[in-house]
């Protein structure tokens, strides 16, 4: 917590407006003095990255949304109209179909930075579980944008993901039929998934409110998962922190760019840029690149377990994936935060980001691909994302529960400023004997 406030008004308006609505002394409090660790690095700007491609996808949304027309007929035609007719059209549509691959691209960095650095433990589990609340917003978004430009991919996705839901018993079909506005793809759907779309980005923004309310309620982590002693261990906020911030955010940015203005259309499935065609199937129906992970998952299970079909357990592996972050928290039952003194752990969370990117290259390959042959028996895709996902639950389910309680961990400096002094010792050389 940041402690009592700081904030003096220097002027007349200032002490005027500080006992009707206090936003200068908030801004202030929030970020200016407020005491950050001083042993954060490069990761923790990904929050200032992670803002500023939300408000950009707000931004270039709301202006697309002004020209996009929800209809079968038209959605393919308004979307080119947009990027040749409207002025920088095509600008703000590249900035906002690239933006979303930046968006999760950051939110992975971020995600796998609390994993590693323990940003879930207490006393911060609402602050992880807002976090994937927003990630799983943010999923939902980006598949419903998905099927907005109404191209192949886009008509095709939206058939195959709809149809998932008539595998649950009793409340499938209508499910979907709710989802679908009908009995298949068409106008009700579109605009279902247009006004849906159009209004999680401010649910996500209000959800990053709270969010961010919370991480000034409990503190930041830091990269020793060490708890503040006293002020030796911090800085304000500002410059220290916004300096780093917004260099992160600049090197970000020119990724960015370089994307907007050279490979715009390089993230994107090629499908996509044919008009919907609902008697014409692709040979290879994918999502976007940062679900394929899940999708990999949904197509895993390819045989009935007793009355549970194979749609049916894809289905409940995929949310299970997701599910299982909101419990991390309580799983993981060391005492010692940050990997950094988990010599072991840390092997198995590489490992972990080593299959969660083959899982979406699975996700990105047809499932009978044969990827091995060891002794006359052929391994497909199908087999190997099995493998991978067993790993992925056995991470979470497994490993960090008993290796809390196995592993002997390194020695845990008592303070921030200790752990800095610690890095700082270098052991000096020996002087070379001259007589030898």
């Amino acid at each position: 917590m940041s402690g009592p406030s700081t904030y003096e008004p220097k002027t007349g308006f200032e002490r005027w407006l500080d006992k009707r609505l206090p936003i200068f002394r908030l801004v202030h409090d929030s970020f200016v003095d407020y005491p950050t660790p001083r042993n954060l690095n490069y990761f923790w700007t990904f929050g200032a990255i992670l803002t500023m491609c939300l408000v950009a996808q707000i931004v270039t949304g709301i202006v697309l949304a002004m020209h996009y027309v929800p209809s079968v007929d038209h959605a393919f035609d308004s979307i080119q109209r947009m990027k040749r007719d409207v002025p920088f059209g095509w600008l703000i549509q590249n900035v906002h179909a690239v933006g979303a691959s930046m968006f999760f691209l950051a939110v992975y960095i971020h995600m796998f930075r609390g994993l590693y650095y323990g940003s879930y433990k207490a006393p911060r589990e609402v602050l992880w579980i807002l976090g994937v609340v927003i990630y799983l917003l943010m999923i939902a978004t980006a598949f419903l944008g998905y099927v907005l430009p109404w191209g192949q991919m886009s008509f095709w996705a939206a058939t195959v993901i709809t149809n998932f839901f008539t595998a649950i018993p009793v409340v499938g079909e209508p499910v979907q039929q709710w989802l679908m506005g009908g009995f298949a793809i068409e106008n009700a759907t579109l605009n279902r998934f247009y006004s849906l779309h159009y209004l999680l980005p401010f649910v996500i923004f209000g959800v990053v409110v709270l969010h961010v309310w919370a991480l000034h309620v409990a503190g930041q982590n830091n990269p020793d998962g060490i708890d503040i002693k006293d002020k030796s261990d911090t800085v304000p906020f500002s410059p220290h922190a916004t300096v780093k911030d917004l260099f992160g955010t600049a090197v970000f940015l020119l990724m960015f760019a370089a994307f907007v203005f050279f490979l715009p259309d390089s993230l994107g499935h090629p499908d996509n840029y044919i008009p919907a065609d609902p008697l014409k199937t692709p040979p290879h129906i994918v999502p976007e690149w940062y679900l394929l992970p899940f999708y990999a998952i949904l197509r895993a299970i390819d045989f009935a377990v007793g009355p549970i079909s194979a749609k049916l357990g894809g289905l409940f592996l995929m949310v299970g994936a997701i599910a299982v972050l909101f419990v991390l928290p309580w799983l993981d039952t060391s005492k010692v935060r940050s990997m950094r003194y988990r010599p072991v752990a840390r092997w198995f969370f590489v490992l972990f980001v080593a299959v969660c990117l083959a899982l979406g290259w699975c996700g990105a390959q047809q499932p009978d691909l044969i990827v091995a042959q060891l002794g006359g028996v052929q391994i497909k895709v199908t087999q190997l994302a099995q493998l991978l996902t067993a790993y992925y639950f056995a991470f979470f389910l497994i490993v960090l529960p008993i290796l809390g309680l196995r592993e002997t961990p390194n020695r845990v400096p008592d303070t921030i400023a200790k752990a800095i002094g610690e890095k700082k010792k270098t052991p000096v050389a020996a002087a070379p004997d001259r007589e030898a």
